[in-house]
């Protein structure tokens, strides 16, 4: 049975494989059938409305032939599933570990990534999360041009490709979460305008027109997106969704699209039992996005904080350009690690106005926060893709890995892989091929990347992708093996210590000294002790087991806990 909702179509016909076209039949609330004889799993198709060119189904399971060919008939209960002993994971205690599949291997398929799983099993990581995966114009991209939602790029392994990877990563012990976009479409081969009003009349974001999740006939273009969910949640068994931007979304309803989807989400947790997890990226500083619906937030299970980042960025770094010009104190790095946010109704110079709101310390748990050190955006929005060096990688993961909140790992961050994350698209039509890196600089006007249009390379050319491709002998080398002993070192102490990986705000404190370049964070028992300065520094640590060490050279004094430059010990107390 063939189905499309095309609410205002006069005439809707089914084209089978190129060819023979048939028509349609229409039923109520603009939704359009057909039943053709012999068509089956493999059959090509695509749907005409009023005599016009046959587009792709908006719904389209398979694209074997990119997102300007027509779909394939896919079925999903072909493919025989070996994860039955999996019972899912929630989010409190994980550590994420965010990878794009076309970078993250030579290869860049879901395939090649399996293949090593078992380097993130020994890592210590419980969730793998994907950059999005739906067909993309050409062959590389970052993922967020998705059209197609519900199909799978074939580049990377197609729709049993993603079966495959979830399936191995499931018996591997590790839970998959899955960025999905709903915020907007790419721009090139996007015809869902061809079947129904699923822009916005009016409203629109940076990248263009936005998703009707408000306006006339809005209701089945939100059954389309939370369709979308539901599939990735119960047919490919993906743990959660990573929900793009949602700060974007233009929802003005009395129930926002982000409730409906929660509730929808929480109903198939229960009809699957296994957990289901929904994190926003939000610029908002909003807690409410995770609280729980009795307490009149949405519901979610987290969103992205990016004041951590941004603290932990700038105080290693010294960076205060752009967005960072409010972060890069001790006195703030402070403030998120025990607040989880620096503007919860503070001025934000970058905004010039007040942003955010109160986290409730008490009421709020920590794990709520998904927080990093590097991501996909915070690596790709430098004009070279560059990564932090190993020092400062050493003493922000020890921060960050015993730190109250989810912390997130970017892909060959453990090892301080060399390997930069640059922007990079294939866009096969001219006008957004010569287009794409006007419009990705203009994305950084008041960034403070002033010069990013002259540095930045070619996001359109081949190489510009291959150079961001990890090196996977990079690990067993010389330096970055080290620095990968720590990362599991680290991740082995929180899963091991209770009071490292204990998510209640109101029982962290810190100490800081802003000349000294110093932070001391208490966690139970604990203390982690950080010098962050080009100088030695003694902080006030009472006598313990050191536990783990970033530098040998650490040891006790009368005054406290001796410290070498850029380093971090995590201390017991007797």
């Amino acid at each position: 049975m063939f189905e499309v909702w095309a609410p205002a179509a006069g005439r809707v016909e089914v084209e089978i494989d190129r060819s023979e076209r048939h028509e349609m039949a229409r039923g109520e609330g603009g939704w359009w059938s057909a039943e053709v004889p012999g068509a089956t799993h493999g059959t090509d198709y695509a749907f005409s409305v009023d005599g016009g060119e046959a587009f792709p189904d908006p719904r389209t399971r398979r694209q074997p032939y990119g997102v300007f060919g027509p779909s394939r008939v896919y079925e999903h209960d072909r493919h025989t599933w070996g994860d039955g002993a999996w019972r899912g994971r929630g989010l409190p205690g994980s550590v994420i570990y965010e990878l794009h599949v076309g970078t993250f291997t030579a290869e860049g398929t879901f395939d090649a990534a399996i293949g090593r799983l078992d380097h993130l099993v020994a890592l210590g990581v419980d969730f793998v999360e994907l950059l999005p995966v739906p067909p993309v114009p050409g062959r590389h991209n970052w993922g967020y041009d998705g059209v197609d939602l519900y199909a799978v790029h074939e580049e990377y392994g197609g729709p049993d490709g993603l079966k495959r990877f979830v399936d191995a990563c499931h018996q591997a012990g590790l839970g998959v979460l899955l960025d999905v976009v709903y915020n907007h479409l790419g721009p090139s081969g996007n015809f869902l305008a061809q079947f129904g009003p699923y822009l916005h009349e009016s409203a629109s974001s940076f990248w263009g027109q936005a998703i009707n999740l408000d306006g006339k006939q809005s209701d089945e273009v939100r059954r389309y997106f939370i369709g979308n969910a539901l599939q990735w949640l119960r047919d490919y068994h993906i743990d959660g969704l990573r929900l793009d931007a949602v700060h974007a979304f233009h929802d003005k309803r009395a129930v926002h699209f982000l409730e409906e989807l929660a509730v929808e989400v929480d109903a198939l947790s229960a009809a699957l039992g296994r957990p289901l997890t929904l994190i926003a990226e939000s610029d908002l500083n909003d807690p409410r996005l995770a609280a729980p619906r009795e307490a009149g937030g949405y519901g979610l299970a987290a969103t992205w904080d990016d004041d951590v980042h941004h603290a932990l960025h700038s105080a290693l770094t010294g960076e205060r350009h752009g967005y960072y010009c409010d972060f890069g104190s001790m006195e703030v790095l402070a403030k998120v690690l025990t607040s989880a946010y620096l503007h919860d109704g503070t001025y934000s110079t970058f905004r010039g106005r007040t942003h955010g709101r109160p986290v409730d310390r008490l009421r709020v748990p920590g794990h709520r926060f998904v927080c990093s050190l590097q991501n996909h955006d915070q690596i790709g929005n430098r004009a070279m893709g560059d990564r932090l060096p190993p020092e400062a990688l050493r003493v922000g993961a020890g921060l960050l890995l015993t730190s109250p909140f989810t912390p997130m790992l970017f892909m060959g961050e453990e090892w301080g892989a060399s390997a930069p994350f640059l922007f990079f698209t294939d866009h096969e039509e001219p006008h957004l091929a010569q287009g794409e890196s006007e419009r990705r600089e203009r994305e950084f006007v008041g960034f403070g990347y002033d010069d990013w249009g002259a540095k930045a390379p070619d996001p359109q050319h081949e190489a510009t992708f291959h150079r961001s491709k990890l090196d996977w002998s990079e690990p067993s080398s010389e330096g970055h093996a080290e620095l990968l002993d720590w990362y599991r070192d680290l991740i082995a102490l929180r899963r091991s210590c209770p009071d490292l990986a204990d998510p209640r705000l109101d029982r962290v404190s810190v100490e800081v000294s802003e000349e000294g370049r110093w932070i001391v964070v208490h966690r139970g028992a604990h203390r982690v002790a950080a010098n962050l300065g080009d100088a030695p520094a003694t902080v006030p640590v009472e006598s313990g087991a050191i536990v783990l060490a970033s530098d040998p050279k650490v040891s006790f004094a009368d005054e406290g806990l001796s410290l070498p430059p850029h380093s971090l010990t995590v201390v017991r107390l007797a």
